[in-house]
């Protein structure tokens, strides 16, 4: 069997092509084809999770009654937005139905109301607006998810606040907006990683002060920005995510210069007798420790 590069085919694709079952059978066997669901298969898997979710959904799309939109955090995988702590084993959708939900072991479709102003069309798959993805999503998943997802969509200007606001109203009466209100009330333009707004939410459980994010501060060296700022206890925080000097390389650049850039830029900050506290991502939880070395840079010294 010769398959040619693609990532998706769907088997009525692939016996319109001249292919008969054997035939995928055997390029299933030989790992030129590898199953998404039945009677739907990828040429080559993508190596992030939420790529694999959008190739399934698209995958689905195909083989699901057109009057279905993606929607939940499907949706927010095709808007582009981060997926923190869900597997993404099932596509959702919605109908504009009142009744009519089911559940499958890789599709669940949601019945409920959709209104024409609620979707739109990214690469001819229909889905739902941000702002209804966002509510969606809050009422199905946890707070520390809805406010990665929600702050993800503030931090890229997908959405704006009287957007969510009008999402919300609308949704009013169905399950679990009472947890999408206050989530999306959360949700804050400003942190630019996941790491940062798992961070947030720990900060807020812990009782630390509210931080200014993406905080500027005006130093020798020029005007240079924190992550987290507390200029009433001349204190900065940084999160130190993997993925976030390698999202900051530039061409030409290495990842050694990103890391000698950060430590010029702390160093004008402490300059300016400000104290900076680090963490990483296996300093989100627990977060007890961090908050008390957060909690030790507020006193005065």
């Amino acid at each position: 069997m010769s398959i040619e590069h693609a990532q998706l085919f769907t088997r009525r694709e692939l016996l319109a092509r001249g292919f008969d079952d054997g035939e995928i059978r055997g390029g299933r066997r030989r790992g030129e084809l590898t199953t998404l669901r039945r009677g739907a298969y990828a040429a080559a898997l993508p190596e992030r999770p939420e790529d694999r979710h959008a190739l399934l959904v698209r995958a689905t799309v195909r083989q699901v009654s057109p009057d279905a939109a993606v929607s939940h955090l499907s949706a927010a995988v095709l808007h582009g937005l981060p997926v923190w702590g869900d597997p993404l084993r099932r596509v959702q959708m919605t109908r504009n139905r009142r009744s009519g939900a089911r559940l499958t072991a890789d599709l669940q479709i949601h019945a409920a109301p959709l209104e024409p102003w609620e979707l739109m069309v990214i690469d001819g798959v229909t889905l739902t607006s941000v702002a209804r993805t966002l509510v969606d999503v809050a009422r199905h998943v946890g707070f520390e998810q809805a406010v990665v997802v929600a702050d993800a969509a503030l931090w890229r200007t997908l959405v704006t606040r009287e957007e969510v606001d009008v999402a919300l109203a609308a949704a009013r009466g169905r399950p679990g907006v009472p947890a999408a209100r206050r989530a999306l009330a959360f949700a804050r333009w400003g942190a630019e990683s996941v790491g940062e707004s798992r961070s947030r939410v720990a900060m807020m459980l812990a009782g630390i002060p509210a931080p200014v994010l993406q905080w500027e501060v005006p130093t020798a060296s020029g005007l240079v920005h924190a992550d987290f700022g507390w200029p009433q206890y001349r204190t900065f925080g940084e999160f130190d995510g993997r993925e976030k000097y390698g999202r900051l390389v530039p061409p030409g650049r290495t990842a050694g210069d990103v890391v000698y850039t950060e430590k010029r830029r702390e160093d004008a900050m402490r300059d300016e007798d400000l104290r900076a506290v680090r963490w990483g991502w296996s300093d989100i939880t627990p977060f007890a420790p961090t908050a008390a070395r957060l909690r030790h840079a507020f006193r005065p010294h």
